[in-house]
């Protein structure tokens, strides 16, 4: 069941009556909202569901083990180990076990020798590198003392299986939601405006995301060479097709959640107007970079010790491994830490700071461009189908081809840069005037209907979006 279809419109419709008008009781609602969450989740394939509630039942006994023992560290430290291989070991059988062998065989060959491992048939769940996080980050927290274990196994199994961010996120943090589920609040006339305007704004992104799905897979997947043009072309389409597809995918979570009153924080901020890497992970994908940061990053030592660069590099190489078991991911993450790390070295340099700490329009502007063009050279590894294709691109890239430039490709790329910058536009308004709109309902109500009509003209309904696969 994906947002964007008839079976979500009408499975969402009849959750909120019932929420809202049959349903008045908190403990009532809580059980409302777990079933929902497992039939929605169940939707893509109903053996997960055991898995799901596994993943929730085992951290959330873990926790408590945790905090029974916080005056005996090797014992508090062992059960949290315990969470983490659980967590980790989960991922690791679903989503890495033939990446692993691969590599195992392809490593014996590269040394002459021969090994026959066999790879196995396993479907990956649909969002288990979501929920893993999000539940693995919360004994960490009970480890930490950021929050005391919950006791009430339902309250903490409708936080881990919340139907709006289940599949592709935002990735939460148990301490963010879980005491919202707890008091479930009424939500508010305001909050369910403001989510309904997120909602439509969310699809007209994923609609603008699918109008860009044809350049880029001319570029990718074409079955002939393709010029260096087209391959721009392509690479600036994939740009705006994955935030849009994505920001979106976020908009629709936080505004359904909205409407019933549980506040999910922002997930995207402009990325594409980023003034260098550093600032980019700060805008794309905050949930996952932030969980990088503090369950991660700090973990492996952070600033401590001389070794930020070390740990800032570690971080994004799993990063990119979290995003896709194969080369190509871990490509990206390591080509992404580089900049990162880089970026903070030119930073430190004090002969560089009046140009990285300038607000000049003009520098600003070099370095959005010089931003995005680094983040478009990564785009080879990270849609790419191998490293060898990626680097048929990149040279492509920047070694004029010979190839035939098709007829309308200016028109095309005019299209895709428009795209690309009116989805920012759109989003800067919203996000500066947003609230105000929705207090002025003569102006609020005439733009959600033409946003919704427009989606229901020109929308793709029941296209999938680009994260389910990771």
């Amino acid at each position: 069941m994906i947002f964007n279809s008839a079976i979500f419109f009408w499975f969402f419709s009849s959750f909120f009556l019932l929420f809202k008008f049959v349903f008045t009781d908190r403990r009532k609602i809580i059980w409302l909202m777990v079933i929902s969450s497992l039939v929605f989740y169940g939707t893509w394939n109903y053996n997960f569901i055991i898995l799901l509630v596994f993943s929730a039942l085992a951290d959330y006994l873990i926790a408590q083990k945790v905090e029974e023992n916080r005056h005996d560290p090797v014992l508090k430290k062992r059960w949290l180990i315990t969470s983490i291989t659980l967590n980790l070991g989960i991922l690791a059988i679903f989503k890495y076990n033939n990446f692993i062998l691969q590599s195992v065989q392809d490593f014996v060959l590269l040394f002459g020798g021969h090994v026959s491992v066999p790879t196995l048939s396993i479907i990956l769940p649909v969002g288990i590198s979501f929920y893993t996080f999000q539940s693995m980050s919360y004994t960490i927290d009970v480890y930490r003392g950021d929050m005391k274990a919950h006791r009430g196994f339902l309250e903490f199994l409708a936080t881990l299986s919340f139907f709006p961010q289940l599949v592709a996120g935002p990735i939460l943090r148990a301490k963010q939601i879980l005491p919202q589920i707890v008091a479930m609040r009424t939500p508010t006339t305001f909050q369910i405006r403001a989510g309904m305007l997120l909602i439509m704004l969310g699809l007209l992104k994923k609609t603008g995301a699918d109008m860009m799905a044809g350049p880029v897979s001319y570029a990718f997947d074409g079955p002939v060479p393709v010029s260096t043009f087209e391959t721009w072309t392509g690479l600036l389409a994939f740009s705006a097709q994955i935030y849009g597809d994505f920001s979106g995918y976020s908009d629709i979570a936080i505004g359904v959640a909205l409407m019933l009153g549980i506040y999910i924080p922002m997930n995207f901020n402009l990325p594409w107007f980023s003034t260098s890497p550093v600032d980019l992970w700060r805008r794309w994908h905050i949930s996952l970079s932030s969980w990088l940061r503090d369950y991660l990053y700090i973990s492996l030592g952070g600033n401590r010790n001389g070794k930020r660069a070390r740990n800032l590099f570690l971080t994004m190489v799993l990063a990119g491994l979290w995003h896709g078991a194969s080369w190509t991911f871990v490509s990206w993450g390591a080509y992404m830490g580089m900049l990162v790390v880089v970026t903070n070295w030119l930073n430190d340099q004090a002969i560089l700071k009046g140009w990285t700490q300038s607000k000049n329009w003009g520098a600003t502007l070099i370095k959005i461009i010089v931003t995005h063009y680094l983040v478009i050279l990564s785009w080879p590894l990270f849609r790419g189908s191998d490293l060898a294709t990626a680097g048929e691109m990149f040279i492509t890239m920047h070694v004029p081809q010979a190839a035939e430039v098709s007829a309308g490709a200016g028109i095309v790329m005019a299209l895709v840069v428009a795209g690309l910058l009116i989805m920012h536009f759109v989003d800067a308004l919203r996000i500066r005037y947003g609230d105000a709109l929705t207090q002025r309902q003569w102006l609020y109500w005439p733009i959600l209907l033409v946003g919704f009509t427009l989606f229901f003209t020109v929308g793709d309904f029941g296209h999938d979006f680009i994260y389910f696969q990771f």
